[in-house]
């Protein structure tokens, strides 16, 4: 694996083997030393051109529990606000000795330019570019669930007959399109659920089913119920009457929440808008994930750079410990 842009390039062997990896990476951070000497002289570029301080931390708390060297590229009161473009940047992270760059972009498509451009030779990973992916964010979305469900017999384990609800705002979100084509990837059923006017054009050619009802879809009893925040900051329009409406309609209130099997979980991949798409009893149930998943980005992304850095998982990762 040289670059992860996105995961329709993941089949199911790798994408095991990258949960397999992260499943090595959780057990570092039960240690008393949480970090491995097994990228020390590498240097990890965060360049964002967007703000996501959840995302960048995790990605900067994964390099370091690895050994590697930091720096973080932020476009805000960089050079990037002046006019430099994203070539000339990249040649300077280059010129720098950067052996990845973990790019966020408004753009769709940047980190694929940036990967190709020839401009760079680091590995590019995508931290969420535009409205067209973020796999990472799948990765530890299907991490969290596959542990939910298998506990200690995870390793190796697929998503096979997993049955899975994305639900809210879908026409925005590179989380529902890396999470459709990923767990299905792994074996699950995935089925969103969203108004009319946020489901995009050509959801149809989305390995996924869709509907509006969210009603009707939780009494189709779901494993997993994942919720999406609606990005009112992407909206140049009214895609549904207000909020209130929202909630009542897409949201997962507490009278829904308890219409779930005893076994389902719910998750969100954050930042939350407590009220809107999700309750507070919802979000803080015993069924969430939502801190489940924020530990566990940090162990999928150490398994990321670590296989894009360091080749195949060649050695024992407890051998290694520092």
């Amino acid at each position: 694996m040289r670059h992860l842009l996105s995961t329709r390039e993941l089949d199911r062997s790798a994408a095991v083997a990258i949960l397999d990896v992260a499943e090595d990476m959780a057990d570092v951070a039960d240690r008393e030393v949480r970090k491995l000497p097994t990228l020390r002289g590498k240097t990890v570029v965060n360049l964002f051109f967007e703000d996501s301080t959840r995302t960048r931390i995790s990605f900067e708390a994964a390099a370091k529990r690895l050994s590697a060297d930091v720096i973080n590229f932020t476009a805000k009161g960089s050079s990037v606000s002046k006019g430099e473009s994203l070539k000339d940047t990249a040649q300077t992270l280059a010129a720098m000795g950067a052996d990845a760059v973990v790019i966020r972009h408004p753009s769709s498509g940047a980190p694929l330019v940036l990967a190709e451009s020839g401009w760079i030779d680091a590995a590019i990973v995508n931290a969420g570019d535009g409205t067209h992916e973020h796999p990472t964010q799948a990765l530890l979305d299907a991490f969290t669930i596959r542990r939910r469900l298998h506990g200690a017999a995870s390793r190796g384990r697929d998503l096979g007959g997993v049955t899975v609800t994305i639900v809210g705002d879908i026409l925005h979100s590179r989380v529902a399109r890396s999470n459709a084509w990923l767990l299905t990837a792994l074996g699950a059923s995935v089925h969103v659920v969203a108004p009319a006017t946020l489901l995009p054009i050509g959801i149809g050619e989305w390995p996924v089913t869709s509907g509006y009802d969210l009603d009707d879809a939780l009494a189709a009893g779901p494993d997993v119920v994942m919720m999406l925040r609606i990005q009112s900051e992407r909206m140049k329009a009214a895609f549904f009457p207000n909020a209130r409406e929202y909630s009542r309609q897409w949201g997962l209130g507490d009278e829904r929440l308890a219409t779930l099997g005893a076994d389902s979980i719910v998750m969100h991949p954050g930042p939350m808008n407590r009220g809107l798409e999700i309750s507070a009893g919802a979000a803080d149930s015993a069924r969430s994930t939502v801190l489940e998943q924020v530990a566990n980005g940090v162990s999928v992304r150490m398994a990321v750079l670590y296989l894009l850095l360091s080749g195949t998982h060649q050695a024992d990762t407890k051998e290694n410990a520092a």
